[in-house]
């Protein structure tokens, strides 16, 4: 094994853990070297049910329904999705290996030789939701702003590049700026997983068919076996992990990583901050002032709000329709929390721009480019929710002050 591979035997038990990048020639070759050199008793992946249909599969966007998807809240869940697909999928083809394709090799080589498979990572929907339920407005904007630089970079990235991301002192770095640029979203992303990962591991390799002879018996190899396919950057936290459990000072049940968190009362609480300041000045306009200055403050708030909204549609090239609904929608959202005018603006461009099968055929690859997302009417209307909702934030906090200056004699 190399660098990003390690053995470890606790009790009876020993995992081979390989270490490998998910857009790597060189990670795929070990993986099936490593499993048929080995023969173990099972093999663990990192990947999910659904993350394992759409690398075995051809990816079905047929049955997308964006306005659903804008209904059921989960606009920035898909941005998400998307442009992280759409990134790696740019380094598969300038690589010439397509993402995931070490774990789907791990699973082939498995069935290949009878070696029963475990699917060992949480779905990534969850993983997802309990980043964002971790995330504010700000944070989340801060995310899809780095995801979306990292999608539209024209660096290129040789596979010797690639590989030497899976050293230790470079992802020990990664993980160190990724902790410091978004705390909740590293815990919920990195060190969960980990946790998760290993006792998945853990059960699976505990659970698996003899791979050798009894330790009793005098024989080198342990009672049971497992290889584990994991990206670089979980191999240290996995190995933690496990340790861990084989001592008994961790819980192998992670049930309650597999729950996403509801909002508290001070996060909902904090959905009506705005609008409650917002009225309170203007209600301190007109008993100071008289209903003159109350008025002219309100259209103020609502040429702010309503106008940035209405921009950010117009920047992502949003329907005339849209515009419009995007400016009128901007101060019913804010006077609602419960709603936001990306709900508004984003089931209007779905609606005036219907996606065409083309557009569901092809969106994996054109969010890879900024000019594929324009021309795609999905992802165009993901980002008139996107920007219409980031317009009308930033006009909300630019109103205040700007209102509360007509207080000033």
């Amino acid at each position: 094994m190399n660098s990003n591979s390690m053995r470890i035997r606790l009790g009876g038990v020993e995992i081979d853990l390989i270490g490998t990048a998910h857009v790597s020639r060189e990670s795929i070759d070990e993986v099936a070297r490593v499993i048929r050199e080995e023969k173990p008793g099972v093999v663990c992946v990192e990947l999910d049910q659904g993350r394992y249909g759409s690398i075995s599969q051809k990816e079905n966007w047929e049955r997308l329904d964006v306005s659903r998807v804008f209904k059921e809240g989960k606009g920035f869940l898909l941005i998400a999705n998307l442009v992280l697909a759409g990134f790696q999928r740019r380094l598969g083809n300038e690589l010439g290996v397509k993402p995931g394709e070490e774990m789907k090799t791990a699973v082939e080589t498995a069935v290949e030789l009878g070696i029963p498979y475990s699917l060992c990572d949480r779905e990534v929907q969850t993983t997802l939701r309990r980043a964002w339920a971790r995330c504010g407005l700000w944070s989340k904007c801060k995310l899809l702003a780095s995801l979306f630089s990292s999608a539209f970079t024209t660096e290129k990235l040789s596979p010797e590049e690639i590989e030497n991301l899976k050293s230790r002192s470079e992802l020990d770095g990664m993980m160190s700026e990724l902790a410091g640029y978004l705390p909740g979203v590293k815990e919920t992303l990195i060190d969960e997983r980990d946790r998760y990962l290993a006792a998945k591991i853990w059960a699976a390799a505990a659970a698996a068919p003899a791979a050798g002879g009894d330790e009793t018996a005098g024989t080198k190899r342990p009672l049971r076996s497992a290889v584990a396919v994991v990206g670089a950057g979980h191999l240290q936290g996995i190995k933690t992990h496990l340790e861990k459990l084989a001592a008994g000072e961790e819980s192998p049940d992670v049930a309650g990583l597999d729950r996403v968190p509801g909002s508290g009362f001070l996060s909902k609480a904090a959905g009506w901050i705005i609008p409650v300041f917002i009225a309170a000045l203007i209600a301190a306009g007109f008993f100071r002032a008289g209903a003159g200055v109350s008025l002219a403050m309100l259209l103020r708030w609502i040429l702010w709000n309503g106008s940035l909204a209405a921009l950010g549609t117009i920047i992502a090239l949003g329907h005339p329709l849209s515009i419009i609904v995007s400016f009128l929608g901007a101060p019913v959202a804010t006077i609602n929390p419960f709603i936001g005018v990306g709900l508004f603006s984003g089931l209007t461009e779905a609606a005036v721009r219907k996606p065409r099968v083309s557009d569901t055929e092809t969106i994996s690859e054109d969010v890879a480019s900024l000019r594929g997302i324009y021309r795609n009417r999905i992802s165009r209307a993901l980002l008139v929710f996107f920007l219409s909702s980031l317009g009308g934030a930033i006009g909300n906090f630019i109103s205040i002050p700007a209102i509360a200056g007509l207080l000033i004699p």
